[in-house]
């Protein structure tokens, strides 16, 4: 196994696709497209334009259907919710699914989407993540970060590294052989100095900052945790990712 990571989407290379690809975005797309899952929501649907996320999830019984839109970490207008993973409670979607667009995290997807496997990580999944690659051995993977707006991001840098630094320790290869780039030895080192700090991290990063001021401090610190959710979301068919087995 090889691993890669790209800090966004824009960095990924075009001229290939790996056996294996995962989305990062912990703040906080992936970690509510999980949350979502483990409530019992029925699959999550990504859309980068609003527009056609309300005209596909239109087809949709209205008690089947949950609208998400979300932009600069705020809420769209007349959708059911933004992309707060505690809003997602198993009352609201359970059996339902989740119709979704955010700056960042569904634009990670879409870039992806023609991999062999698809999946949605976070540090909530961190280990459901890290267990499937253990049980499948993919050849190469890319773990791609959301970022913000095409820029670098501490956080999903942060769990890219977690995710690595996971399978470094689970199989005792040599770094040198599992780092496909620099960026992997770039972000276990970032996870290793930040792994007992994360809400501290948070607090760092740019993303983190809007999102405090825009009082989103509980979903910062439910974002910093680790490995609670035994749920993976994994791509169905294009664009929409759902527990599968």
């Amino acid at each position: 196994m090889k691993l890669f990571i790209y800090h966004t989407p824009e960095l990924t290379p075009t001229d290939t696709i790996p056996d294996c690809a995962i989305a990062v975005d912990v703040l906080r797309a992936t970690t509510t497209m999980a949350t979502v899952l483990a409530a019992g929501g029925e699959a999550i649907q990504v859309f980068s334009d609003l527009d056609t996320l309300k005209l596909v999830s239109a087809d949709w019984d209205a008690d089947k259907r949950l609208r998400a839109g979300e932009r600069g970490g705020a809420k769209v207008e007349g959708f059911d919710l933004g992309n707060s993973p505690l809003d997602c409670t198993e009352k609201l979607v359970k059996g339902r699914r989740l119709f979704i667009s955010t700056t960042n995290g569904t634009r990670a997807l879409q870039r992806i989407q023609s991999a062999p496997a698809v999946l949605a990580a976070a540090f909530v999944n961190r280990a459901a993540a890290v267990n499937y690659l253990l049980a499948k051995q993919p050849e190469i993977v890319w773990i791609v970060g959301s970022g913000w707006e095409g820029t670098y991001s501490l956080e999903d840098t942060a769990c890219a590294g977690a995710i690595a630094h996971s399978v470094l320790q689970q199989t005792n290869t040599p770094l040198d052989e599992l780092a496909g780039n620099d960026e992997v030895v770039g972000a276990i080192s970032l996870y290793e100095q930040w792994r007992d700090r994360l809400v501290e991290l948070f607090h760092q990063a740019s993303h983190g900052k809007r999102l405090l001021r825009l009082g989103c401090h509980e979903d910062i610190k439910y974002c910093a945790q680790v490995d609670i959710l035994d749920v993976l979301p994994i791509q169905c068919e294009p664009g929409v990712l759902k527990i599968l087995g």
